[in-house]
Protein backbone atom coordinates (compact mmCIF):
# COMPACT_ATOMS: atom_id res chain seq x y z
CA UNK A 1 0.00 0.00 0.00
CA UNK A 2 2.82 2.72 1.04
CA UNK A 3 3.27 2.86 -2.98
CA UNK A 4 0.13 4.32 -3.07
CA UNK A 5 0.81 7.05 -0.28
CA UNK A 6 1.24 10.54 -0.98
CA UNK A 7 4.79 11.00 -0.32
CA UNK A 8 4.05 13.44 2.41
CA UNK A 9 2.30 10.66 4.57
CA UNK A 10 4.72 7.68 3.68
CA UNK A 11 6.50 8.37 6.50
CA UNK A 12 3.69 9.16 8.80
CA UNK A 13 2.18 5.72 7.63
CA UNK A 14 5.51 4.01 8.63
CA UNK A 15 5.66 5.50 11.94
CA UNK A 16 2.20 4.42 13.03
CA UNK A 17 2.29 0.78 11.68
CA UNK A 18 5.71 0.65 13.57
CA UNK A 19 3.84 1.94 16.63
CA UNK A 20 1.09 0.09 16.76
CA UNK A 21 -0.25 -1.57 19.83
CA UNK A 22 -2.73 -4.96 19.19
CA UNK A 23 -3.25 -4.91 23.27
CA UNK A 24 -4.77 -1.79 22.57
CA UNK A 25 -6.72 -1.85 19.52
CA UNK A 26 -9.45 -4.37 19.82
CA UNK A 27 -10.44 -2.45 23.27
CA UNK A 28 -10.19 0.57 21.32
CA UNK A 29 -12.28 -1.13 17.65
CA UNK A 30 -15.19 -2.21 20.63
CA UNK A 31 -15.58 1.08 21.92
CA UNK A 32 -16.42 1.87 18.80
CA UNK A 33 -18.68 -0.63 18.16
CA UNK A 34 -16.51 -2.51 15.93
CA UNK A 35 -17.17 -0.21 13.38
CA UNK A 36 -13.17 0.52 12.25
CA UNK A 37 -9.88 -1.03 12.66
CA UNK A 38 -7.67 0.40 14.91
CA UNK A 39 -4.27 0.11 15.31
CA UNK A 40 -3.83 0.49 19.10
CA UNK A 41 -2.34 4.23 19.37
CA UNK A 42 -4.02 6.54 22.25
CA UNK A 43 -4.53 9.92 21.91
CA UNK A 44 -1.35 10.44 24.53
CA UNK A 45 0.86 8.64 21.92
CA UNK A 46 -0.15 9.73 18.94
CA UNK A 47 0.36 13.35 19.76
CA UNK A 48 3.71 12.42 20.70
CA UNK A 49 4.26 10.58 17.57
CA UNK A 50 2.88 13.60 15.08
CA UNK A 51 4.48 16.19 17.12
CA UNK A 52 8.27 14.60 16.01
CA UNK A 53 6.48 13.61 12.59
CA UNK A 54 5.95 17.46 12.44
CA UNK A 55 9.03 18.56 13.68
CA UNK A 56 10.81 16.20 10.87
CA UNK A 57 8.47 17.62 8.53
CA UNK A 58 7.12 20.31 8.91
CA UNK A 59 3.56 20.83 7.28
CA UNK A 60 2.19 20.18 4.42
CA UNK A 61 1.34 22.79 1.60
CA UNK A 62 -1.78 24.47 1.72
CA UNK A 63 -2.73 23.75 -2.40
CA UNK A 64 -2.31 19.65 -0.87
CA UNK A 65 -3.71 19.69 2.10
CA UNK A 66 -7.45 18.44 0.83
CA UNK A 67 -5.91 15.75 -0.89
CA UNK A 68 -3.69 14.43 2.20
CA UNK A 69 -7.09 15.11 4.21
CA UNK A 70 -9.40 12.48 1.78
CA UNK A 71 -6.12 10.00 1.38
CA UNK A 72 -5.50 9.98 5.15
CA UNK A 73 -9.05 9.68 5.33
CA UNK A 74 -8.93 6.46 2.83
CA UNK A 75 -6.78 4.18 5.29
CA UNK A 76 -8.47 1.47 7.18
CA UNK A 77 -7.17 2.66 10.37
CA UNK A 78 -9.22 4.95 12.98
CA UNK A 79 -6.22 6.71 13.94
CA UNK A 80 -5.30 8.42 10.71
CA UNK A 81 -9.16 10.00 10.47
CA UNK A 82 -8.12 11.52 13.77
CA UNK A 83 -4.63 12.93 12.09
CA UNK A 84 -6.81 14.52 9.31
CA UNK A 85 -8.86 16.64 11.86
CA UNK A 86 -5.71 17.66 13.88
CA UNK A 87 -4.28 18.37 10.62
CA UNK A 88 -7.28 20.73 9.01
CA UNK A 89 -7.33 22.41 12.24
CA UNK A 90 -3.86 23.40 12.05
CA UNK A 91 -5.09 25.49 8.80
CA UNK A 92 -7.60 26.99 10.18
CA UNK A 93 -7.14 30.61 9.14
CA UNK A 94 -6.46 29.69 5.62
CA UNK A 95 -9.21 27.70 5.09
CA UNK A 96 -11.07 29.20 1.51
CA UNK A 97 -15.04 28.95 1.56
CA UNK A 98 -15.13 26.16 -0.80
CA UNK A 99 -13.67 23.92 1.98
CA UNK A 100 -17.16 23.85 3.35
CA UNK A 101 -17.67 20.61 0.71
CA UNK A 102 -14.62 18.67 2.25
CA UNK A 103 -16.12 18.90 5.49
CA UNK A 104 -19.47 17.69 4.33
CA UNK A 105 -17.56 14.96 2.77
CA UNK A 106 -16.05 14.05 5.66
CA UNK A 107 -19.21 14.06 7.29
CA UNK A 108 -20.64 11.48 5.72
CA UNK A 109 -17.94 8.77 4.84
CA UNK A 110 -16.75 6.93 7.69
CA UNK A 111 -19.48 8.61 9.77
CA UNK A 112 -19.55 8.10 13.45
CA UNK A 113 -19.60 10.68 16.56
CA UNK A 114 -15.84 10.41 16.82
CA UNK A 115 -15.19 12.19 13.81
CA UNK A 116 -18.80 13.88 13.32
CA UNK A 117 -18.65 15.94 16.09
CA UNK A 118 -14.78 17.45 15.82
CA UNK A 119 -16.23 18.31 11.88
CA UNK A 120 -19.39 20.12 13.38
CA UNK A 121 -18.19 22.12 16.41
CA UNK A 122 -14.47 22.09 14.69
CA UNK A 123 -14.41 22.74 11.22
CA UNK A 124 -18.18 23.97 10.49
CA UNK A 125 -18.83 25.78 13.28
CA UNK A 126 -15.64 27.69 12.74
CA UNK A 127 -16.31 28.08 9.33
CA UNK A 128 -19.91 29.78 9.42
CA UNK A 129 -18.43 32.46 11.45
CA UNK A 130 -16.09 33.21 8.63
CA UNK A 131 -18.57 33.11 5.97
CA UNK A 132 -21.60 33.40 7.41
CA UNK A 133 -22.88 34.19 3.62
CA UNK A 134 -22.98 30.08 3.10
CA UNK A 135 -24.51 29.04 6.11
CA UNK A 136 -27.89 29.03 5.24
CA UNK A 137 -27.23 27.59 1.89
CA UNK A 138 -25.38 24.36 3.57
CA UNK A 139 -27.70 24.45 6.41
CA UNK A 140 -31.05 24.10 3.88
CA UNK A 141 -29.53 21.44 2.34
CA UNK A 142 -28.42 19.13 4.93
CA UNK A 143 -31.91 19.32 6.97
CA UNK A 144 -33.33 18.19 3.94
CA UNK A 145 -30.81 15.30 2.72
CA UNK A 146 -31.99 12.75 5.50
CA UNK A 147 -28.39 11.85 6.53
CA UNK A 148 -28.79 11.89 9.90
CA UNK A 149 -24.88 12.75 10.46
CA UNK A 150 -25.66 15.87 8.73
CA UNK A 151 -28.25 16.80 10.55
CA UNK A 152 -26.78 16.45 14.16
CA UNK A 153 -24.22 18.75 12.33
CA UNK A 154 -26.90 21.45 11.87
CA UNK A 155 -27.64 21.05 15.56
CA UNK A 156 -24.14 20.63 16.95
CA UNK A 157 -22.34 23.69 14.53
CA UNK A 158 -23.16 26.47 17.21
CA UNK A 159 -21.82 24.09 20.57
CA UNK A 160 -19.39 26.65 20.93
CA UNK A 161 -21.31 29.63 19.83
CA UNK A 162 -22.44 31.08 23.66
CA UNK A 163 -24.08 34.79 23.21
CA UNK A 164 -23.52 34.39 19.70
CA UNK A 165 -25.58 31.35 19.05
CA UNK A 166 -28.73 32.02 16.81
CA UNK A 167 -31.15 31.21 19.22
CA UNK A 168 -34.30 31.04 16.40
CA UNK A 169 -32.28 29.17 13.92
CA UNK A 170 -31.18 26.44 16.92
CA UNK A 171 -34.73 26.58 17.98
CA UNK A 172 -36.01 26.18 14.49
CA UNK A 173 -33.66 22.88 13.58
CA UNK A 174 -34.24 21.54 17.07
CA UNK A 175 -38.18 21.71 16.14
CA UNK A 176 -37.87 19.95 12.44
CA UNK A 177 -35.78 17.17 14.43
CA UNK A 178 -38.16 16.46 17.06
CA UNK A 179 -39.54 13.21 17.16
CA UNK A 180 -36.86 11.84 15.76
CA UNK A 181 -36.02 8.05 16.39
CA UNK A 182 -32.07 8.45 15.48
CA UNK A 183 -30.62 8.49 19.51
CA UNK A 184 -27.64 10.36 17.91
CA UNK A 185 -30.35 13.37 16.74
CA UNK A 186 -32.21 13.05 20.29
CA UNK A 187 -28.74 13.18 22.06
CA UNK A 188 -27.60 15.86 19.83
CA UNK A 189 -30.77 17.90 20.39
CA UNK A 190 -30.05 17.68 24.35
CA UNK A 191 -26.57 18.32 24.43
CA UNK A 192 -26.91 22.07 22.13
CA UNK A 193 -29.45 22.81 24.74
CA UNK A 194 -27.75 21.82 27.64
CA UNK A 195 -24.39 23.52 26.35
CA UNK A 196 -26.56 26.88 25.77
CA UNK A 197 -27.81 26.34 28.96
CA UNK A 198 -24.71 27.77 30.46
CA UNK A 199 -25.66 31.07 28.84
CA UNK A 200 -29.22 31.60 28.86
CA UNK A 201 -30.46 28.81 31.49
CA UNK A 202 -33.65 30.64 31.11
CA UNK A 203 -34.17 30.60 27.32
CA UNK A 204 -33.61 26.39 27.64
CA UNK A 205 -35.97 26.68 30.41
CA UNK A 206 -38.70 27.90 29.02
CA UNK A 207 -37.82 25.85 25.55
CA UNK A 208 -38.19 22.73 27.04
CA UNK A 209 -40.91 23.74 29.46
CA UNK A 210 -42.73 24.66 26.15
CA UNK A 211 -42.03 22.08 23.74
CA UNK A 212 -42.40 18.35 24.01
CA UNK A 213 -39.23 16.72 23.19
CA UNK A 214 -37.84 12.67 23.31
CA UNK A 215 -37.01 11.64 27.25
CA UNK A 216 -33.19 11.76 26.32
CA UNK A 217 -33.51 15.14 24.99
CA UNK A 218 -35.57 16.39 27.59
CA UNK A 219 -32.53 14.79 30.84
CA UNK A 220 -29.73 15.91 28.64
CA UNK A 221 -30.99 19.68 28.11
CA UNK A 222 -31.48 19.96 31.99
CA UNK A 223 -28.74 18.51 33.14
CA UNK A 224 -25.88 20.59 33.86
CA UNK A 225 -28.66 23.14 35.34
CA UNK A 226 -29.75 19.96 37.72
CA UNK A 227 -26.58 19.82 38.62
CA UNK A 228 -25.43 23.03 39.20
CA UNK A 229 -29.03 23.03 41.82
CA UNK A 230 -30.00 25.82 39.40
CA UNK A 231 -33.36 23.79 38.70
Amino acid sequence: MEEFINNYLTPLYKLFLENGNPANAEPMAKYMKNRFPYLGIKTPRRKELLKDFYEENGLPEMQELKQITLDLWDFPEREFQYVAIGLLRKFTKKWDEDFINLFEQLIITKSWWDTVDGLASWMVGKHFTRFPEIRDTYIDRWMKSGNMWLQRTCLLFQLSYKEKTDEMLMGSIIMALNGSDEFFINKAIGWILREYSKTDAHAVINFVENNELAPLSNREALKWLKNQGRI
